[in-house]
Parts: C-alpha cells; structure tokens; sequence
C-alpha cells in the first residue's frame, strides 16, 4: 500500500533470493498462484527472525514458498503447513525437497478448518481463503503458546477494505468480509492488533499478558 515509486525502490534493495526461490517465483507468476509480494514477504521474515520461533503453522501453503522462507530464517524451526489443493500440495513438496527443507516442513493436505492438529506453535501465519479468516483464527488460536503471534496476510486487499468501491459482486462480498475480519481483530481483548501498510497488508496480532 506504497507508491509504486517507493515500492520499486524497496524491491531494489531486497538481496538476490537462491535459485529454488526465483524458480518459485517465476512458477507463481506463470501459473497464477497467489504468493506473497517481496515486500510483505521481507517484513514477514524480519518478524519471524525478531520471535525466534520454535514452531510455526501456516495456513495456506500454495507451493511452499512462505514455508520455505520462514524456515530459513530461523535456524532450527519447525514449520506446518496445510494446503487443501491437491495439484498447489504436491508442487509444495516438489519445491520443498528441491530446498532441501523436508525435515523442517510438514505439508498437510486438506481443508484447515476440518484438520485436526494437536500441537503448540509460536507463531501462526494465516494466508488462505480471506473469506474465512475468522474461522481460521477462532479454529487455532487454542493451538498458540504463551505470548504467541498470529500473523494475518491480505488484510488490505488491494486498498479495497478503504473504499469497496468495486462493481464485481464476489469481490464486494469479500471486501466486507476482510473488513470485518480487521474490525473484529482490532476489537479483540486478548490481543494486541497492528495492522501494517505493507505489501497487501500484514495484520500483527499479540497475546496479551
């Protein structure tokens, strides 16, 4: 949510990513596979590397690209992941093995809000269906550890949740939905919410106490 002046500015000074990275990046642009714009996906990292998480869980895998990078931030993080598209799960394998991340990274296949995990992770990154993060929240919040972070990608939707002034129905439907979502985080008592402008919108949310 920056000028694209600044925007291309920021992006030209991100360090050059490993091969299996710009493979992955090439692939999600070709395919159209929604993966996190540099940007946000910096910001995520510097967070993650502030946590020092032991354990994260992403919900919304895609290819594995997330995974990929929030586990090499941190030495020694286990990540689990869940992706409910069969053809987006085995990609993610291809790629995660291709990284050599098999022992860090635990794919999922199936729908998130019908898994059944029983474990506690420090951070939890939600990146999927944004019509559903509410669900999603409420569903693996109990599954945090004291002082845990849940972080909310897409909270912005394109500058949307501002004005909604688009004429495509779904769209319109899902903006209320992202908005609602933000509302009802930042209304949360056992959280302390920050929602940050940066790449589609990264929602920060801390337990209290």
């Amino acid at each position: 949510m920056i000028p694209s002046e600044l925007e291309n500015y920021l992006q030209s000074l991100i360090p050059e990513r490993e091969p299996v990275l710009l493979e992955m990046e090439q692939y999600a642009k070709e395919h159209n596979v929604p993966i996190m714009e540099l940007i946000g996906m910096e910001a995520l990292l510097q967070f993650i590397r502030l946590i020092q998480p032991k354990a994260i869980l992403e919900i919304g895998t895609a290819i594995g690209y997330s995974s990929i990078r929030m586990a090499k931030a941190v030495q020694d993080v286990s990540v689990v992941t869940i992706e409910r598209d069969e053809e987006r799960y085995q990609r993610a394998l291809y790629y995660i093995d291709k990284a050599n991340m098999s022992d860090q990274i635990e794919v999922i296949l199936g729908d998130a809000l019908e898994v059944s995990i029983e474990q506690t992770f420090d951070v939890i990154f939600i990146d999927a269906a944004k019509g559903q993060y509410t669900k999603f929240f409420e569903k693996y919040e109990k599954l945090l550890g004291k002082n845990g972070v849940i972080i909310s990608d897409n909270v912005l939707f394109k500058g949307l949740v501002a004005v909604n002034n688009t004429d495509n129905k779904r769209i319109k439907s899902l903006v209320k939905k992202i908005q609602g979502y933000n509302e009802w985080l930042m209304q949360n008592s056992l959280y302390d919410t920050t929602i940050l402008p940066i790449g589609d919108g990264i929602a920060i949310s801390k337990q209290k106490g």
